[in-house]
């Protein structure tokens, strides 16, 4: 399978190479987590070709017979090749298959001259247990599939940008996906739903008693299906339950967890714009990968065109290190309250297309009402850019090729 450099995960690795902090690598299955790894590894031998490095895969069935018989039984095997004054790399993949690893990576953590970095599927590894263990002494890559621009790399084809990014939509950005679509996009279809399998499997089913899977798919298919849209525990169960497929609210509620828990969808809360507030009503919900969308819904693109440019936006804006909120203003939205790691705010509205004077007007409404003077951008598939009201418009495939 071909293999791209994931720049930003790759230098944030290199910046945080030999600070004294565990280096915990999240993200969905399958999403190239491991990859990453190998590639900085290599980049450690390009800047020292005699560095240490001890490398551990925990899907590797004989590694996993070891990390079974428990978290000291995998410390005994990694302390033992461990050289003294000789400053160490230390690699575990797929952590969360180790019983106990919270002492595992206590242990490694405060051997001399280890520098330490570890993924895992699930975010349980950083859950209330962990960080009170290790408070102050972690620091979090999330990892996310492929984003237009590496796509676009990927695929090496910038024939015809709206044709590729519609495609992009279809298949998605999961690395083996991409490969297999070059032979039939049926391929990559089906791979996608074994992931999920998989992600069920492995990451949901074997931490957490699901006793009605009818129901818990139900659930999954119907967040799939209002990504960008404000839901609650409370509508979905309602909505399900007169649609004949009954499920109480408690249940939606955990099994959204689940999902969150296993990186399939993130969680987004609504921002009161001008009480300056968290509300604590109607999260909105965005998928991992819209291709995976594709794969669990089966839907074409047409209908749903504006909800999947939203999720590819709020995706991107979370690679650039952004903290994202659904904006309240008034009885109005704004689909993105942004803050930037420089501290600053905007605000951003994504439609497909704002030719038309009303559509255009009913974008720039939530704008108006903000009162403030903080960036505000507007993102369509339009190639028309300039200014509406101090609104800045620009096309989304050229702000998703920004650096």
């Amino acid at each position: 399978m071909k293999s791209i450099r994931r720049s930003a995960y790759l230098d944030k690795l290199k910046a945080l190479k030999d600070q004294k902090l565990i280096k915990v690598i999240t993200g969905v299955r399958r999403v190239g987590k491991s990859t990453l790894l190998l590639q900085f590894q290599e980049e450690l031998k390009a800047m020292n070709p005699s560095v240490s490095i001890i490398s551990v895969n925990l899907d590797d069935p004989a590694m996993r017979s070891i990390a079974e018989r428990g978290w000291e039984e995998l410390y005994t095997f990694i302390s033992r090749q461990i050289v003294p004054n000789v400053q160490q790399y230390v690699f575990l993949d797929e952590i969360q298959n180790v019983t106990g690893f919270e002492r595992l990576l206590e242990g490694l953590f405060i051997l001399p001259g280890v520098d330490l970095y570890v993924t895992g599927s699930n975010a349980y590894l950083l859950s209330s247990e962990l960080a009170t263990l290790l408070t102050g002494r972690s620091f979090e890559i999330n990892v996310l599939p492929f984003s237009w621009r590496e796509y676009l790399e990927y695929t090496g084809d910038t024939s015809n940008l709206e044709r590729q990014f519609a495609r992009y939509l279809q298949v998605g950005g999961f690395p083996e996906a991409l490969s297999l679509a070059t032979v039939s996009d049926v391929y990559a279809g089906q791979y996608l739903q074994q992931v999920f399998n998989t992600i069920f499997e492995n990451d949901i089913s074997k931490r957490h008693r699901i006793y009605a899977e009818k129901a818990y798919f139900n659930v999954v298919r119907f967040l799939a299906d209002s990504v960008g849209s404000s839901v609650s525990a409370n509508n979905i169960a309602a909505s399900l339950t007169a649609g004949g497929k009954k499920v109480d609210n408690k249940s939606v509620s955990r099994y959204i967890s689940t999902l969150v828990e296993a990186y399939l969808f993130y969680r987004t809360q609504r921002f009161d714009i001008k009480g300056k507030a968290l509300l604590q009503t109607q999260e909105t919900y965005y998928l991992v990968d819209t291709g995976l969308r594709h794969a669990l819904l089966g839907k074409e693109l047409g209908a749903d065109g504006g909800h999947l440019l939203e999720n590819v936006v709020y995706l991107e804006l979370l690679r650039r290190d952004n903290a994202v909120w659904i904006g309240k203003v008034d009885n109005r939205e704004v689909d993105f309250v942004v803050r930037g790691k420089d501290g600053y705010t905007s605000y951003i509205q994504v439609a497909q297309t704002v030719t038309e004077p009303q559509t255009l007007e009913r974008e720039l409404a939530p704008f108006d009402k903000t009162g403030d003077h903080n960036e505000k951008l507007l993102l369509t598939m339009d190639w028309q850019t300039g200014s509406h009201r101090g609104v800045k418009q620009k096309n989304v495939l050229d702000w998703l090729m920004e650096e």
